[in-house]
């Protein structure tokens, strides 16, 4: 009897915080259909869903990816989820948890840039968790992980990028949100369950930037930790665990604790078929290094190929950012000429700058040790420098630039206003595509390479999920 009425009464709490954040998003997120998807929004969503598998696979040609496995595997403990490249199936949170690690380890996958949060590490190794079920098709999956991602870039960006800046990792305290929603969606829970969830999943939430500090590997974690929290999060809800019904608002809401402001209510409000979609302002990455580094480093090619100096002609160099960027990949700027690790140079808009100047490039080989070490480089990158520019318009658009002063005294500049691949300039599918094939080509054949990128690509017309999940398993 009191089971019933504490269910009665959470019914008629829900009912009263109708107006909520967490309301909102429950009530769309679960109601959600394809038919209110545009094409095109549907089309980029399975870009990023295929992007965020090709990097996943090139994960596994690093330590991060191993040392990640060797410590899940020590638990000794079986199930039925698929870690992608993984010969073995896990419980769904162990899986959630390494999926999101290897989509994520390598600071290669999208990022909603108003947020700042890598939305699809999150959001598909939570839908990849329940995929298993014989219910659920590919259709389903992919809805799943488009509901995590509006959310996620919804909560985000109504936080006007203060997050880094309070020292969160924006990943880490969003990302359980949206990949709670959209796992209640796929467990078939009802509204009051995806709002009680949410308020679970408030006091889950977390990511810190420390990992900044010593070049470490704990961000790696935050997006895999975000997912499997959301699992728990919705399993806890449906099954009747009493939450705040407003995760988002209130003196100890995410904002309060997050920005240390109010929730912008008007903000979080989502009308599919009034406002504009959050997936338009994912960004697919053309470099595996952080956001911020990617306009500095077109800027910086597209002053090379004009052909008129050599590294060596170069006096110094002025990197042009938002101020607020600082501290992510400027600052402190020593430590950022001289990365110490691999993870450290993604961190590094100096290094970056440095290696596309001196190489003419950047992609994952400019990241390992040999690379990292290279005289020429180090050496430029002690003449690089970091300032302000009002130009940019951070966060709506990660700008950025590069002045070069030659020896000669010469200046050549550069700006690029919106980075490529964010909103307006995003990669098209020839161009993911390419990428995909050649992340997986670090550890997968050609041939299975191929046929995994058409298996992603055919996944909506597929009434289940297990020729999907299959194509996923093992390196071999």
């Amino acid at each position: 009897m009191a089971a019933v009425e504490s269910r009665e009464q959470s019914e008629n709490l829900a009912a009263y915080r109708a107006d909520s954040s967490a309301a909102c998003f429950a009530r769309v997120g679960l109601g959600l259909s394809k038919a209110q998807v545009p094409d095109r929004v549907w089309h980029y969503l399975k870009c990023c869903v295929a992007d965020a598998i090709g990097i996943a696979y090139a994960s596994h040609h690093y330590d991060f990816s191993e040392r990640t496995r060797n410590a899940i595997d020590a638990f000794e403990e079986t199930g039925t989820t698929v870690a992608i490249g993984c010969d073995r199936l896990y419980p769904a949170r162990d899986a959630a948890l390494i999926n999101g690690v290897l989509v994520h380890g390598l600071d290669y996958d999208d990022t909603h840039l108003p947020s700042v949060v890598h939305c699809s590490a999150s959001a598909l190794p939570t839908a990849l968790a329940l995929a298993h079920r014989n219910e659920i098709s590919g259709s389903d999956l992919l809805m799943a992980v488009l509901v995590a991602l509006e959310i996620d870039g919804r909560l985000g960006a109504a936080a006007g990028g203060i997050f880094q800046e309070l020292g969160f990792h924006p990943t880490g305290v969003v990302g359980i949100f949206g990949a709670t929603v959209a796992a209640v969606r796929l467990l078939g829970g009802s509204e009051l369950d995806a709002i009680n969830a949410q308020g679970i999943a408030l006091s889950m939430a977390g990511g810190s930037m420390a990992f900044l500090d010593e070049g470490a590997w704990t961000k790696r974690l935050h997006p895999g930790w975000a997912s499997s929290s959301a699992l728990t999060a919705a399993r806890l809800a449906i099954s009747g665990f009493q939450a705040p019904h407003d995760a988002y608002g209130g003196r100890f809401g995410f904002y309060s604790l997050f920005t240390r402001s109010a929730a912008p209510a008007a903000t979080l409000d989502w009308q599919p078929n009034v406002q504009p979609w959050a997936l338009d302002e994912v960004a697919i990455k053309p470099y595996p290094v952080c956001h911020f580094n990617h306009a500095p480093i077109d800027a910086a090619l597209a002053l090379r190929e004009q052909g008129k100096f050599n590294a060596a002609d170069i006096d110094h160099v002025v990197i042009k950012l938002d101020a607020r960027q600082f501290g992510v990949v400027v600052d402190p700027i020593e430590r950022k000429r001289q990365p110490e690790s691999e993870y450290d140079a993604k961190f590094s808009a100096p290094y970056a700058v440095a290696t596309a100047l001196t190489k003419g490039r950047f992609g994952l080989q400019e990241l390992d040790e040999h690379h990292r070490c290279d005289p020429a480089t180090l050496a430029l990158a002690k003449k690089i420098t970091c300032e302000h520019d009002a130009r940019s318009r951070y966060p709506q658009a990660f700008s950025g630039g590069v002045e070069i002063t030659l020896n000669t005294g010469e200046t050549l500049c550069h700006f690029e206003a919106v980075n490529r691949g964010a909103a307006g300039r995003l990669l098209e599918e020839s161009q993911v595509r390419q990428k995909f094939i050649q992340n997986c080509s670090l550890v997968l054949s050609d041939e299975r390479s191929e046929a995994l990128w058409n298996t992603i690509w055919s996944l909506d017309v597929q009434p289940g999920c297990g020729e999907f999940l299959n194509a996923l398993r093992g390196l071999s």
